[in-house]
């Protein structure tokens, strides 16, 4: 099966329903239209078809190999590497300062919505070293900036996240690697574990961002504090120089992404890692965490991606797989199960899970944008406060929505979908880790209720839930194609608004009982803003069918994926509301020791 971009609904997505009129109309983007939007997707479509969807199963196969002390990716990594960088797909969101195109995350988002469903695997290294660009650019100094972001813009070098240690987990507050001053630099000593691409042989040059604690630094994590540690020191002519003293000493074996080195790496086997304080000392986590929600949203997207892939695989399969009688048809002769209601309802599934999380994911990119380049320092700060109130349900909800998809998928190939010849199970296996790397669902879930809704009383939650309703009008006015919409729409954001005032007041009273709904009120939280997102695509697929505007056929299908999600995955909002307002009782009840 041929890896086919969802181009068409990535334009929907972008145009339609993430703004990107208003964004082309921010500073910097006087030569941004509709056409070169359409124009960027169609040439990545081509890259991620072309060169990286059939490296994705190679990938799996060969997985990356810690060899003679150094890591060695599947065949076709390298070359597919060097043609991303050349055709300057690592440089879109950024400053042209520093090398980047300047281009909005929205644009950024739709072409890692690509990367992701081609080869996840693959992905992860731009991904990254995205998330440290981010980093660098907004806290480092102006000789950092210089030194490492045009390498590391273009893609010549990349970077890395590393945060998490043997001991500590997703627990910062317990990292111990050790950073000690000498001079203008530190030297480093520790271990970290998981790093994603902390070794490879895809680029001459590693930019490690990197969780330390200075000797005098207070415990927890008003102590830590970020460093730029490079692999290989830098000359003063910008060219690497001697190898820094951090390696790669293993490499985790994994349920899935093999092609994606996750490795155990070591700082300060001899006389310690060199490494540039970011920022100042004991501020750490604060930058840390530019870099974390730049890599949540984009992890969000690899749920969409793989949805999409799974989708596209299992629908090609249900075409051709001929197998018992049309439970409706009079014929004695075996028909497609794409025929078969239930395989229908798989498929359907699918396909309204990836264009209801490519919708939300693009939306929040759209705000992203906005939070950075609007004039308006009042709109920055709204456009803010609005992406961080959707990044953990963008990670949480997409990538429980690609495992669900990927499920599925499985479930339509029948006894071939666990035969890993036939790809279906990659998806499912490379699925699942993305709930769990850049901080597991459940953490996502915390964060919500805790940073994102109860320190604010809840402001943006209420906010977000008043603009929901606020489309109310515009579906009654909608008319019969999307009167079932409406109505399931109606009753999803009822039942997120009364979890969200529950879980505000156990919040302030029982932290337990709030934290024991956590995880479905994210899903709820999910499932009715995905819901919100396929209501506005209903109303401008209809309004553009209306005009004689655009595909027809892309259009009427868009209506009918919209009027599926309202009628079969909308109604779990109310399962959702019951099972977050339960409380903790039954949770806790029986003793950890009898668990």
């Amino acid at each position: 099966m041929t890896y086919a971009a969802p181009i068409a609904d990535m334009c929907f997505a972008a145009t339609r329903l993430a703004g990107f009129s208003d964004i082309a109309r921010l500073p910097g983007g006087d030569d941004l239209n509709e056409e070169l939007l359409r124009s960027i997707f169609e040439e990545g479509g081509k890259f991620a078809g072309g060169v990286l969807a059939p490296l994705n199963r190679v990938g799996d196969r060969q997985g990356s190999r810690l060899v003679n002390g150094a890591v060695k990716t599947p065949d076709g990594w390298r070359d597919a590497y060097r043609q991303f960088v050349d055709g300057g797909w690592n440089a879109v969101p950024f400053d042209p300062a520093y090398g980047g195109q300047g281009l909005p995350h929205l644009i950024a988002t739709g072409l890692f919505d690509l990367w992701h469903s081609a080869n996840m695997a693959f992905a992860l290294c731009p991904m990254l070293t995205q998330a440290a660009i981010e980093a660098v650019s907004r806290y480092g100094s102006r000789d950092q900036k210089e030194t490492y972001l045009p390498k590391m813009v273009s893609g010549e070098w990349t970077g890395t996240m590393q945060l998490t240690e043997p001991q500590a987990g997703s627990d910062l507050a317990r990292v111990r690697t050790k950073a000690v001053r000498e001079g203008g630099h530190y030297r480093l000593f520790g271990q970290k574990i998981f790093i994603t691409y902390g070794d490879h042989d895809l680029t001459e040059n590693a930019v490690h961002m990197v969780l330390a604690r200075t000797p005098d630094a207070p415990e927890g994590v008003k102590g830590i504090s970020l460093f730029i540690v490079p692999k290989y020191m830098v000359k003063p002519d910008g060219s690497p120089g001697a190898r820094n003293d951090v390696r790669c000493v293993s490499l985790e074996e994994k349920m899935g992404i093999h092609a994606s080195p996750t490795a155990v790496m070591q700082f300060g086997e001899a006389e310690g890692a060199i490494g540039y304080l970011v920022g100042e000392e004991n501020k750490g986590l604060a930058y840390m965490f530019t870099m974390m929600n730049n890599a949540r949203l984009s992890v969000g997207l690899e749920g969409v991606g793989i949805a999409e892939r799974a989708y596209q695989k299992a629908a090609s399969f249900a075409r051709e797989r001929v197998q018992s009688r049309d439970i409706v048809g009079t014929s004695p002769d075996p028909v497609a199960i794409i025929r078969h209601p239930d395989v229908r309802r798989m498929l359907m599934t699918m396909r309204a899970l990836a264009e209801a999380g490519r919708a939300l994911a693009y939306y929040a990119a759209g705000k992203l944008d906005i939070s950075h380049r609007h004039p308006d320092a009042a709109a920055r700060a709204a456009a803010a406060s609005r992406v961080d109130l959707l990044i953990p349900i963008v990670k949480g909800w997409c990538t429980e929505n690609g495992s669900e998809a990927a499920w599925n998928g499985v479930q339509v190939h029948g006894g071939m979908g666990y035969v890993e010849e036939t790809g279906a199970a990659q998806f499912m296996r490379d699925a699942k880790i993305a709930e769990i790397y850049e901080g597991a669902n459940g953490i996502q879930a915390n964060d919500l209720i805790g940073r994102k809704v109860s320190r604010d009383g809840a402001a943006e939650a209420k906010a977000m839930i008043a603009e929901m309703r606020d489309l109310d009008g515009a579906l009654r006015d909608g008319g019969a194609a999307v009167a079932g919409l409406r109505a399931s729409l109606s009753k999803a954001i009822d039942s997120l608004d009364r979890a969200t005032r529950w879980l505000l007041a156990q919040y302030k009273g029982d932290v337990r009982n709030a934290a024991a709904g956590a995880m479905p009120y994210l899903r709820l939280f999910g499932v009715t803003l995905g819901g919100w997102q396929m209501a506005r695509a209903a109303l401008a697929a209809s309004a553009d069918l209306a005009a004689g505007k655009g595909d027809a056929v892309f259009l009427s299908n868009k209506l009918a994926t919209a009027r599926f999600y309202g009628e079969r995955i909308l109604p779990r909002a109310t399962a959702y509301e019951a099972e977050a307002t339960a409380g903790a009782d039954a949770v806790m009840a029986i003793a950890d020791a009898m668990m």
